[in-house]
């Protein structure tokens, strides 16, 4: 079964998906203009709050949990091991991948504010389910979206998360899987059960601290690597459109290896495209479209512009500066890595890796119930809590390569229907596009008009 899903995972992780996902970044890139030219505004306006706008969270909140779910392993050992199968070059796809796909973050975050409903007791619904059934009239495809999301929710946001803090305590400090998932789970109830506000303000103290705390690390390593900064930078650069000789620390590799590598392994970290963040941005308390859909897209500048870069960095320059350093497996080699720094640098990448893990078991959680609610409706939402609090602790001590396959396939399918209502709804990102933001009016009120769901 496993042999099959792993199979299942690959087709879908083909390069058919890539092809889709990169092209769906271009095609938007392109139809809006460039929106990567605003992201030091988006900057500026996730850092407001917009006092009388409808919603249930600040931008900021959202945009704190919408990051939360997305900085992950990914960040670290996705990029290692983008190195180590993919050569140098990887690290420059990966980047590019990310600056592209800032225009698909944006445009998720259009259409999550533009076609939200109001729940009965006041909440804000939204994300791509109701972008199909409400924008294209496609109920059976925002369905099979909300299935998917909740099925990846308990997986790749839960119990893959939960097994990956688990081993890395038993590990690192021969901590039981069972003590680490008992407090694991209560740790997550104390911050689940009360809801989105809980969860976005968890994740509002968390995101922040955790990354600085990353990124101050990076930038140590990169300080003492300074004389291979400018080498490692010539080798990505050079490695990604030109074949990479074994040598230097580095395996073999071939162009098409390089951008396989970094491209999936920028997609998997940023998600954009996935339809994920949408749901949280849809809770967003806004004026329009726009203001949070520029919020959203400024997620995958963090993420991958600045996070994953700052990884690929550290990555190559220390292979360059110690040879003794191959490019192995991803956790080793970024093991490796960040023993250089004295004293510090283990317990440091153990401490990201545990607040990335745990950050996203708080913003997958908010996917779910949503998915769940689309469903099912308010009671059964309720209920979802339970059954991920539970789903912690087996997932910390459990065996969980199927369910990673299984994971990775309903990250696959998630993707194909939301990037379908993305093309099928670019008329309409286009139109609120020039309403607001073309024409300097970013500070206009949207005239709502939201069911009740």
């Amino acid at each position: 079964m496993n042999e099959i899903l792993s199979e299942i995972s690959s087709f879908l992780w083909g390069w058919p998906m890539i092809i889709l996902l990169l092209g769906t970044h271009l095609f938007l890139t392109i139809r809006l203009r460039f929106p990567q030219r605003k992201i030091f505004t988006a900057i500026r306006l996730s850092l407001q709050r917009d006092k009388g706008s409808t919603g249930d969270v600040s931008q900021f909140g959202a945009l704190a949990t919408a990051l939360a779910a997305t900085i992950g392993t990914g960040n670290i050992i996705g990029v290692a091991t983008a190195v180590a199968l993919g050569g140098p070059g990887a690290v420059l796809w990966c980047w590019l991948t990310g600056v592209f796909g800032i225009s698909t973050k944006y445009a998720e975050g259009l259409l999550a504010i533009k076609y939200r409903v109001k729940s009965k007791d006041g909440r804000m619904l939204g994300g791509p389910m109701y972008a199909l059934e409400r924008g294209l009239g496609w109920k059976w495809m925002a369905v099979l979206f909300a299935i998917f999301a909740t099925c990846a929710s308990l997986g790749i946001g839960c119990t893959v998360q939960a097994n990956a803090i688990a081993t890395l305590t038993e590990s690192s400090y021969n901590i039981s899987p069972y003590i680490t998932g008992a407090f694991v789970c209560l740790l997550a109830a104390a911050v689940i059960l009360g809801g989105v506000k809980s969860i976005a303000r968890a994740c509002s103290m968390l995101v922040p601290f955790m990354a600085f705390f990353y990124m101050a690390g990076c930038i140590y390593i990169l300080f003492v690597n300074a004389e291979y900064l400018w080498p490692a930078i010539q080798v990505i650069c050079k490695s990604a459109f030109t074949p990479q000789a074994a040598g230097g620390g580095f395996l073999g590799s071939t162009v098409m290896m390089a951008a396989r590598f970094g491209i999936s392994r920028g997609l998997f970290s940023n998600e954009s495209g996935l339809g994920s963040a949408p749901i949280v941005a849809a809770a967003a308390q806004t004026r329009n479209p726009v203001r949070q859909a520029l919020v959203s897209s400024s997620g995958t500048f963090w993420d991958t512009v600045v996070i994953c870069a700052l990884t690929g960095l550290v990555i190559v320059s220390s292979i360059i500066a110690y040879p003794e350093i191959s490019s192995q497996d991803g956790a080793k080699l970024t093991h490796l890595a960040f023993d250089k720094i004295p004293y510090v640098g283990g317990p440091l990448l153990t401490f990201g890796l545990l607040t990335f893990a745990f950050s996203t078991i708080l913003g997958w959680c908010y996917y779910g119930e949503r998915a769940v609610e689309y469903l099912s409706g308010k009671k059964l939402a309720y209920g979802y809590r339970t059954i991920y609090i539970i789903a912690v602790f087996v997932g910390s001590i459990m065996n969980l390569t199927i369910v990673w396959n299984i994971a990775d396939c309903m990250n696959a399918l998630m993707a194909i229907p939301n990037l379908l209502s993305l093309l099928f709804l670019n008329g309409i990102i286009v139109h609120e596009t020039r309403k607001y933001l073309w024409r300097n009016q970013l500070d206009k009120d949207m005239e709502e008009s939201m069911d009740e769901g």
